[in-house]
């Protein structure tokens, strides 16, 4: 009698995955990639050979919405099976208006939403015995940093934004789980950690700062706590979407220490008090910059990173040109603009101020870059003869026969700008270097190994 053979292994369903947006929502992606891949699915690289596509969208902007709905469009042109999260599936009726056809909506942080639907069209292999995921999930950024979410939501009241509406109020992680988190990180290799959130200097206050155990000991869920605990796990930690409340003061300390990186990206949006006050945000611009000052006393090295609007409504050529005046007197080491865009539910459109006309914003918005484009090669020149580390983003050097890519303390990925790197041996990603800065460019340094 002939041995029965066993059968053959079914093949695990195949979910490609479209992730747009902010940093944040990239983490939202890979919570459920993560979760994915845990349940035994595989990844597509296309759409084509899906079992299911899962586009996770951005809300924020008319033209991210835009992009979104393109995406949406393209993934079940070649697919048909689709499930649509994020930001814009927070208002899901303008999606099932044009794409009625779409298998199912949720909103963002609707991660088992997202697995009931993929599970419904194809359901999830059993083979319970397979570890297929890494201890520190599945990431989509490559392997030497990651981001690291300390919150979701935001309690401020901003009159261009809708993010509190969408992602709803701050509620933050403890101290411990975050710790935790990085500490996994750091372990599997990663070394730079892009700690992220709507509010990252609010982080805690709905917690009312509460403690929980790390190992054996009890951390606050405070921003200056939080930042000191990370600072300790030998990794290079970056501080994104911060606030300028009083309590970041405490934080340059820890730069100036060497303890996280001199690196704030703070998104001060404008600078004329009239804008400021239009947008609900702190108008006290002349202390702003005292305290930039301050900061850099304290860590003459720290880079500040910024995003601004032209065009707000009711905004002058007085008020903008005071904007110029301000971005030179503060020497922003990194800035982009953005024009304008009315935001559907956004409290600005009821303000009843003058709109600004699009070919204002554009000529405004060119010489915003004009200036800034100039601050930054003035502040980049500074650093030629100086030694910096780098961190290699893309390989080079050696047989390579190219620079290799890479970065200082002052750039973050994909945003900023990169240091160009000579080198007689190879230099892989994730490699830590010592550089001599020869010569800069507008955004750009140009550098060898040392």
């Amino acid at each position: 009698m002939l041995d029965e053979q066993p059968p053959s292994p079914t093949p695990a369903p195949r979910v490609s995955f479209v992730s747009l947006g902010c940093p944040k929502a990239l983490v939202d992606s890979e919570r459920i990639v993560t979760r994915l891949r845990a349940e035994g699915y595989e990844l597509s690289r296309g759409h084509a050979g899906a079992d299911v596509v899962v586009v996770n969208t951005c809300g924020f902007l008319d033209s991210a919405k835009a992009e979104s709905l393109e995406a949406i469009s393209a993934a079940l042109n070649e697919n048909g099976k689709v499930v649509v999260t994020g930001c814009m599936g927070a208002e899901p009726e303008q999606i099932r208006e044009r794409f009625p056809n779409v298998l199912a909506i949720t909103g963002p942080q609707a991660y088992e939403s997202v697995l009931a639907a993929v599970r419904q069209v194809a359901p999830a292999p059993h083979a319970p015995f397979l570890d297929l995921v890494p201890s520190p999930g599945v990431k989509l950024t490559p392997r030497h940093y990651a981001y690291l979410k300390i919150s979701e939501g935001c309690d401020n009241s901003c009159s261009f934004c809708i993010i509190p509406k969408l992602r709803g109020p701050l509620v933050s992680r403890p101290a411990a789980d975050v710790l935790r988190e990085a500490e996994k990180l750091a372990r599997a290799g990663v070394k730079e950690l892009l700690v992220i959130s709507q509010d990252t200097s609010a982080y805690g206050r709905d917690l009312r700062y509460a403690e929980s155990a790390f190992h054996d000991r009890g951390v606050r869920a405070r921003f200056l706590d939080l930042s000191r605990e990370l600072g300790g796990l030998g990794v290079w930690v970056r501080l994104h979407y911060v606030y300028p409340y009083p309590h970041v003061d405490e934080v340059i300390e820890l730069m100036a220490d060497g303890k996280i990186l001199p690196y704030l990206d703070i998104p001060f949006q404008h600078a004329a008090p009239a804008v400021l006050r239009a947008m609900k945000r702190p108008a006290n611009e002349e202390k702003t910059l005292e305290r930039i000052k301050s900061w850099r006393r304290a860590c003459p090295d720290l880079a500040l990173r910024s995003t601004f609007i032209v065009g707000f409504p009711g905004e002058t050529e007085a008020d903008f040109a005071y904007l110029l005046d301000w971005l030179e007197e503060a020497e922003i080491d990194r800035a982009g603009a953005f024009k304008y865009e009315p935001v559907k539910g956004a409290r600005a459109n009821d303000l009843g101020l003058p709109l600004v006309p699009e070919e204002v914003k554009a000529e405004r918005w060119a010489r915003f870059m004009e200036r800034q484009q100039a601050i930054s090669a003035r502040l980049l020149r500074r650093k030629i003869g100086k030694r910096l580390a780098v961190i290699i983003d893309e390989p080079g050097g050696g047989p390579l026969n190219r620079p290799a890519k890479g970065r200082s303390k002052a750039d973050a990925p994909r945003i900023d700008g990169a240091v160009h790197v000579a080198s007689r041996r190879p230099l892989r990603a994730g490699d830590m270097v010592s550089v001599k800065i020869e010569r800069a460019d507008a955004y750009d340094l140009h550098s060898a190994a040392v």
